[in-house]
């Protein structure tokens, strides 16, 4: 099993993670209003207090350069 840092991702991936949370959210609640950046700052405090530091994944869910 390999070992990521939950939160670290959601740095890396801030930009995709924001859209994709905003598509989400207005698939499921099309009238819904929200500021996309408040979203996603609830959803990066989210993550870090319901991840620990260190999460374990599959093995072939990572690929090392």
């Amino acid at each position: 099993m390999a070992k990521v840092k939950p939160q670290e991702i959601v740095d890396d991936l801030t930009y995709e993670f924001r859209r994709a949370l905003e598509d989400a959210v207005k698939e499921v609640i099309p009238d819904a209003y929200f500021d996309r950046y408040e979203l996603f700052r609830a959803f990066r405090r989210a993550v870090g207090r319901k991840c620990s530091t260190w999460e374990n994944v599959s093995d072939s869910n990572v690929d090392v350069d």
